[in-house]
């Protein structure tokens, strides 16, 4: 048993047990215990027999009840007598779920540590082509029980600044449901009709983005009314919805994305 008080929060990347950085793999390897979470994203061929074949040490699943309602009691109590490892999704912090357990872990006392890993928010807009400083306030799209126009509102706000938005679409791993690009796009098609400010339209350009980080992305730009009926396969999958696009972008969503042609028209 280490005689270090510590808890690391580790990424684990996007796809699978190999998206985990050296780092990561050497602190999981050298830790007292490990934990790991799968609630906040997916990992579409994440095995964890063969990971815990990789670390040579057993691997134990965090709920999202274990971690907001107990407040990451079982962690902490681990982190309290050695070194513990938490394995998240992507990189640790992007998903502000954790920040709450690294606070409660330094009231205790106990150090933390981060090794980050490949995040969804880079690798998405690096597959768009669009530039990163031109992303405005990234949104969450839910799912239809939980209809809410915050997407819409945020999209509205970008637009007017001439900035691009990311939309993360809504998840529930425990029920293995995951929301669509077509069934976001027709949320917000609804509210448009409500609220009639033609934010988004059949006309407007979006890009559809699935499995990013994996070995066989799908990425398609078009407009509404045609990327409705996109088949983009299996999830993740989010969204992007151009602002004012530099000459380049709009090039690269032709070249990249199989935008129509005229959207280079839209460049300047």
């Amino acid at each position: 048993m280490s005689a270090l008080k510590e808890l690391v929060f580790v990424g684990l990347g996007l796809h699978d047990e190999k998206g985990i950085s050296l780092q990561g793999l050497e602190e999981s390897r050298t830790a007292d215990q490990v934990f790991i979470e799968l609630y906040t994203s997916i990992l579409p061929c994440f095995s964890m027999q063969r990971f815990e074949a990789f670390i040579n040490k057993q691997i134990h699943v965090v709920s999202r009840h274990d971690l907001e309602e107990e407040c990451g009691r079982v962690l902490l109590k681990a982190a309290e007598k050695g070194k513990a490892v938490f394995l998240v999704p992507g990189d640790p912090f992007i998903a502000t779920t954790h920040v709450a357990l690294r606070i409660a872990a330094k009231k205790r006392g106990v150090k933390t540590r981060i090794v980050h890993g490949a995040s969804v928010m880079s690798a998405i807009i690096g597959l768009s082509g669009l530039h990163n400083y031109k992303f405005g306030k990234t949104v969450t799209i839910p799912f239809p029980e939980n209809l809410s126009e915050t997407p819409y509102n945020v999209i509205a706000q970008n637009k007017k600044l001439g900035l691009h938005t990311l939309c993360l679409l809504d998840i529930k791993t425990d029920e293995k449901r995951f929301l669509s690009i077509s069934e976001a796009l027709m949320l917000l098609l609804k509210i448009e009709q409500k609220r009639k400010q033609g934010v988004i339209t059949q006309d407007t350009i979006a890009v559809g983005v699935a499995r990013a980080g994996s070995g066989a992305p799908a990425l398609k730009a078009d407009f509404v009314k045609d990327i409705v009926e996109f088949n983009f396969g299996d999830p993740p999958q989010s969204l992007i919805f151009p602002g004012d696009l530099h000459f380049m972008e709009a090039e690269a969503l032709v070249a990249l994305a199989g935008a129509p042609k005229r959207v280079k028209r839209l460049g300047k």
